[in-house]
């Protein structure tokens, strides 16, 4: 949550603060602010709304460097003026900003307004600044080490000192921050998309580690003064990948990558794989997957419900049982670790905190743990030690498609490895392949009948309600299409197995709540065919999503996709309902890009 950048360099820092700002604005938006020093003068703005209403509110005469700015998701106190960062002391001297939870606020608030200090907000992040300037008796760095050491939670932070403007401190725990490195330029931010446009020389901080960052250096230590040694990576993020293009929202122009993301995925991978290429990547040695008996995935949101739809795959492809848990409740539920287990952990970002918990839960007990993930160099990605990446490229709307598909490409290509090394597939293995390399083809061909997803979607243009159903994979596929159209168009839609219909929420079918069923042409597909009579013999519409055109049963609409190998038909499935979220939303006068209360990369619990 929350997007922090900042600037320290031989330019004014307005234009590259705010520029990346925008880049940033999906992580969170419903306030924003800038900080900037001028001749030992700390200048502040900062208002509620986007980060386009922020940069109506600032003059030409508005310039200095360094400086700071925000992109703010609340977590403490409702989106205001008062509440958008940065936040200073009291004396205007300090500013701060950012992104994770202070968990021992109200114990550290309340020593400082014991002393005399006046809040102006109601976050828990002003703590910071007041504590900064509360130990300030020397430099900058070793007011942000006492302070910190007084901390508990979690925080991507950076400081700067009006007095001190030579140099800016960040700090990283809990929250992801990076350095970016330039030529008589430093930046940081919570995601290199940030300054990309600048310089793709990238640093990625640890937890626990402190960085000071002047024009022409920087150093990082850990919070107890250990120095580090980070050399810069170059980030494959470029700057193209994070414009719109010809596409009116983000959403639309990742729904149609997806091809070429697919492309990408299978890339190097599909060809080698009967040499154990995936598997080589993963760091899963055949040893290993012979004594592993099941797995275990754990995800959020996309991310598990891709779980759920690959479970399915696996399964097929493998032998292996596997069970699918949501990250948030893996640690409360305290679940018994065992080495017989392979925990994965998909995440799109990376840095999704719940999941985070999950693996350090799952290390600690001796779990043997992978990562699957989009961003390289994410938190996840180093947690685990040993990762798939996804490689779908940037994905800047708040709702995931290209990355959920390919988390399940990617999937496929790890089972179908698996499944050949423990020698259960057969010549299936070949038909796989084949039907892997046709993935990107098939998906243009959905794309490129978008006008019949138009027709489907003005069936909800009056509704308030509306059902998604299916069976074994095609269940997983209904959730995720539930899903994408409850955040992007706040229609109220429930994912359901179909069999469970009857088992109460058949009480609530009426004409005006239309049914989308998943129906590929499987071992089910009649028993598919039986829910929806049961629908329309309550007058209820329904609307399928199917690859076998010969459907003996009169429906409202319908979208034939293209089939695939069985294992799997549910990404090519899956395509038609993002586009239906889209345009519904669209239809609805919805924020795309930017759905209300949500944010792209959950890093608070």
């Amino acid at each position: 949550m929350c997007g922090i950048v900042g600037y320290i360099g031989y330019r004014d820092a307005v234009t590259p603060l705010t520029d990346g700002l925008e880049r940033l604005e999906y992580r969170g938006y419903d306030s924003a602010g800038i900080a900037v020093v001028n001749a030992g003068v700390l200048r502040l703005a900062k208002c509620r709304g986007r980060v386009g209403k922020l940069k109506e509110t600032i003059s030409s005469a508005f310039t200095g460097s360094p400086g700071i700015a925000h992109t703010r998701w609340a977590t403490h106190g409702d989106p205001s003026d008062r509440n958008a960062h940065p936040h200073c002391d009291s004396l205007n001297r300090f500013a701060i900003v950012h992104n994770g939870i202070i968990e021992n606020y109200k114990t550290l608030r309340c020593e400082l307004e014991a002393q005399g200090v006046v809040f102006r907000s109601d976050t828990d992040s002003e703590v910071l600044a007041h504590l900064i300037a509360s130990m300030a008796n020397g430099s900058l760095e070793g007011a942000v080490r006492k302070a910190l050491r007084r901390v508990a939670g979690s925080y991507a932070l950076a400081v700067m000192d009006a007095l001190q403007p030579d140099y800016l401190v960040i700090a990283r725990q809990g929250s992801p921050v990076m350095l970016g490195i330039g030529e008589h330029e430093m930046f940081f931010a919570s995601d290199a998309a940030a300054f990309v446009n600048h310089t793709q020389r990238v640093i990625y901080l640890e937890d626990g580690e402190i960085a000071v960052l002047r024009t022409e250096s920087f150093e990082t230590s850990t919070l107890a003064g250990r120095a580090t040694l980070r050399p810069p990576v170059i980030t494959s993020i470029s700057s193209d990948s994070t414009d719109k293009g010809k596409y009116d929202h983000y959403m639309r122009k990742e729904i149609a990558e997806q091809p070429e993301a697919v492309r990408r995925t299978l890339s190097g991978r599909v060809d080698s794989i009967s040499h154990g290429s995936v598997l080589d990547e993963a760091e899963l040695l055949p040893r290993e997957l012979f004594i592993t008996r099941r797995i275990t995935i754990v995800g959020c949101g996309s991310a598990y419900i891709s779980g759920r739809l690959v479970a399915h795959l696996i399964e097929q492809l493998t032998g292996i049982p596997v069970h699918v848990e949501t990250a948030s409740e893996f640690c409360y539920r305290k679940p018994a670790i065992d080495e017989d287990t392979l925990y994965i952990a998909l995440s799109q970002s990376g840095e999704t905190f719940d999941t985070i918990q999950a693996i350090d839960y799952a290390k600690r007990k001796g779990g043997r743990v992978l990562g699957i993930v989009n961003v390289v160099g994410s938190t996840i990605a180093r947690e685990c030690g040993r990762a798939l990446y996804v490689h779908a490229g940037p994905e800047i709307a708040v709702v995931s498609t290209k990355a959920f598909t390919c988390t399940v490409v990617t999937v496929a290509l790890l089972a179908l490895a698996i499944g050949r090394l423990r020698d259960v597939l057969g010549t299936r293995a070949d038909h796989l392949l084949e039907a892997l390399s046709n993935l990107p083809q098939k998906i243009e061909s959905i794309i490129a009948r978008e006008n019949e997803i138009v027709q489907l979607a003005k069936r909800f243009e009056s509704a308030e309600h509306a059902y998604f159903l299916g069976r074994a994979a095609g269940y997983a596929v209904a959730m995720e299409g539930s899903l994408k159209m409850k955040e992007v168009s706040y229609l109220h839609a429930e994912a359901y197995p179909a069999a469970e219909l009857k088992h109460g929420p058949l009480a609530l079918i009426s004409p005006q709540v239309p049914s989308v069923l998943v129906m590929p042409h499987d071992a089910v597909f009649s028993k598919n065919v039986s829910t929806v009579e049961e629908i329309r013999a309550r007058r209820g519409p329904v609307l399928l999503v199917t690859n076998h055109g010969d459907v003996p049963v009169t429906v409202d609409g319908a979208f034939v996709a293209p089939a695939s190998e069985p294992a799997l038909d549910p990404i090519l499935l899956n395509i038609p309902l993002q586009l239906l979220a889209y345009h519904v939303a669209l239809s609805r006068g919805c924020d795309i890009d930017r759905p209300r209360n949500l944010a792209k990369s959950v890093t608070v619990e």
